[in-house]
């Protein structure tokens, strides 16, 4: 496959669309040279949602545990199984990523997902750096959204690895929604030949 048409997916979630960030976003993404090839508003529903977050009982039974330790450490009653602990981090994530607009995009160009990994930051608002855009835009963190019993709010989603991406993709998006296009800016990032740019 072609490197420079590595594709990813992103969602920017309902806080991120309610504080107007939209624009900053989207501009932070086209500025690194990253070819935007579909994007749609829409309020996410709950199917697609749970399918979206893909977690298996492995991964809620470790999650749960977590949480279950947090709260036997902090004096806090321990009232249901650990996989029903590790659920409520999905049922909190849906709640929230259904509670209003959210926009869906693909990004294009090489190293797609790793470019907009990096643009977005670390998952946790608290510890992104400087510059990014959880870093920048947003000052939450996993024990004050634990602590109000909801999903953190950091503003946007992207994949993390191409076949991550891929599979994203498919749930959010039809194939003929997403445009095969170039844009001039291609032949300043991509070809190998400058040639010709002085008169």
């Amino acid at each position: 496959m072609n490197a420079t048409k590595e594709r990813t997916f992103v969602i920017i979630k309902p806080d991120g669309v309610q504080r107007s960030l939209v624009g900053e976003i989207i501009r932070r993404f086209e500025r690194t040279g990253l070819k935007l090839v579909a994007l749609k508003m829409f309020v996410a529903d709950e199917v697609r949602l749970w399918k979206h977050y893909n977690k298996d009982d492995a991964w809620y039974a470790a999650k749960g545990e977590k949480t279950v330790q947090n709260r036997s450490a902090a004096g806090l009653p321990v009232d249901k199984p650990a996989i029903e602990y590790g659920k409520d981090i999905i049922r909190a994530l849906v709640t929230f990523m259904s509670c209003g607009p959210v926009i869906a995009m693909v990004w294009e160009g090489n190293q797609a997902v790793n470019i907009v990994k990096k643009i977005v930051g670390d998952t946790q608002p608290l510890t992104s750096d400087v510059g990014t855009i959880r870093g920048d835009f947003t000052v939450d963190s996993y024990e004050l959204s634990n602590v109000s019993e909801r999903a953190v709010r950091n503003l946007i989603h992207c994949s993390d690895q191409p076949a991550e991406a891929k599979r994203e993709t498919a749930i959010w998006f039809n194939e003929n929604e997403i445009l095969n296009y170039r844009q001039i800016q291609e032949q300043i990032l991509y070809d190998v030949n400058l040639d010709g740019i002085l008169e």
